[in-house]
């Protein structure tokens, strides 16, 4: 990497699950606007053939007559070829298949225990952390062994432990953690003062929050657009929506993806605790006792959220699969354009090239003052020329603080069952969860069926 008077010029991006069919082709979008930005990205994934698909999507992307930056798109057999040297390592892997993902979901519902999404946390989001994490620790070791002063960006789910995960087993790594749930929020409250107050022209990033919180289930203890305390607003907005559900462009078609929903969920939380819950409703739910939103479908459906089913995601998984062929034949051409994600924008800033202000998750410096020092947090942090500041966001509010510090102390049980190989450990983490409403006869029962089900992954716990 050397920088010129252009930008940064032989730039080396290791993408760590290189064959993917959606994050890596978002990257490759932005990529391609980057005009300050050139190099390479080198692709490993353990499916070789699926990173090659994309070492050819990805030089159409750079050779297309919109971008504007200069990226080589290459292929690696081993992890070591793809990190060797790299300044920026992204994380974007499926654990496992979505057969054992189906498993994760679907297993609890004998039980009357229904996850919308099952990738974070409840039963699924456990046994899917049990396989994630051994492999994110053999990851961490070979880049401290390879590229150890590289910036790491995690996009995979379960994304609180995975990113604890690095800092435990490569204590120096500066790693951290993107989601975008925070960004729908904003969304939410920009469409809120266009449809309800008329307000114009809003720019997500005019929307000033304090985020705090754990990743999927984050909260808002301030928000302002320009001088405009949002609060007031947001309670008259959640009360007038509450019953019928809220969207901007028809409150009748919340259903139409797994992804939408009326954020009563959201209204429901803020009524009772008086802070804006920061993440889709599907995401929040899972985090709360599972009588509250989860106790059946047809609750689910009552509160205008739907539970993704892998089915679905199989089709979706399908589609992009097919996508990738056209791509790859010709039959479609790349997208370029804004994509809304902010990966390169923080690369850019770690670079020096601009400066930014976002929500990332990374390991609590006392950002959170009543929260365990090291337990990885969400909150905004400063990315500046080689250097992310967490922001102070004060203590957690004393009404949602119980809510938290019962998540934290689980996922740090469950990172030390997973390092150490301790099944026993993880079982104790499976029965403290809310959506766990089972004697320890039934949930042992549960807990062994959905290890036996992912057991190809879990050969090390044996």
């Amino acid at each position: 990497m050397n920088y010129t008077k252009n930008g940064v010029e032989n730039l080396k991006i290791a993408y760590i699950g290189g064959g993917s069919k959606g994050w890596a082709w978002t990257l490759m979008s932005d990529l391609a606007t980057a005009e300050d930005l050139s190099g390479q990205v080198a692709l490993y994934d353990i499916d070789f053939k699926a990173a090659k698909d994309n070492e050819i999507i990805g030089k159409k992307y750079a050779s297309h007559e919109k971008s504007k930056s200069k990226f080589d798109y290459k292929a690696c057999e081993t992890i070591d070829e793809a990190l060797a040297g790299a300044d920026f390592v992204i994380i974007s892997i499926l654990p496992a298949t979505l057969d054992e993902m189906y498993s994760d979901v679907h297993a609890p519902e004998k039980y009357g225990i229904y996850q919308s999404v099952g990738d974070t946390t409840g039963p699924g989001g456990i046994i899917r952390a049990l396989r994630t994490l051994p492999m994110i620790e053999y990851i961490a070791k070979k880049i401290e062994e390879h590229c150890p002063g590289a910036w790491v960006i995690n996009y995979t789910n379960p994304m609180t432990v995975i990113t604890a995960t690095l800092y435990r087993v490569f204590p120096k790594i500066k790693a951290f953690g993107c989601c975008h749930e925070v960004f729908g929020t904003q969304k939410l409250l920009a469409s809120m003062l266009r449809t309800e107050y008329g307000y114009d022209k809003i720019r997500l990033q005019e929307i000033k929050c304090n985020v705090m919180g754990v990743n999927h289930f984050t909260w808002l203890t301030e928000a302002k657009y320009k001088n405009i305390d949002l609060f007031p607003l947001y309670k008259e907005f959640a009360n007038k929506y509450y019953e019928t559900g809220y969207n901007e462009e028809s409150n009748d078609n919340w259903m139409n993806t797994d992804l939408m929903c009326g954020h009563r969920v959201k209204f429901e939380l803020f009524r009772r605790y008086g802070y804006i819950a920061a993440a889709g409703d599907r995401h929040l739910a899972e985090f709360c006792e599972g009588s509250w939103f989860l106790k059946n479908p047809e609750q689910v459906k009552d509160w205008k959220f739907t539970l993704t089913t892998v089915d679905s995601r199989r089709k979706g998984y399908q589609d992009r699969f097919d996508q990738s062929a056209k791509l790859i034949s010709g039959e479609i051409e790349p997208e370029i354009g804004d994509t809304g994600e902010e990966g390169v924008q923080q690369m850019r800033s770690l670079l020096g090239l601009t400066e930014m202000v976002t929500n990332v998750n990374i390991p609590n410096y006392g950002q959170i003052p009543n929260l365990p020092l090291g337990a990885v947090v969400e909150t905004n942090a400063r990315f500046t020329s080689n250097t992310l500041t967490p922001i102070f966001t004060g203590n957690l509010p004393i009404e949602i603080y119980p809510l938290i510090t019962r998540i934290v102390a689980e996922q740090e049980l469950v990172i030390e069952a997973a390092l150490e190989r301790n099944l026993e450990k993880a079982f104790v983490a499976f029965m403290n969860n809310p959506l766990i409403n089972l004697s320890k006869k039934d949930a042992r029962a549960l807990f062994d069926e959905m290890v036996e089900n992912t057991k190809e992954y879990l050969k090390e716990y044996f």
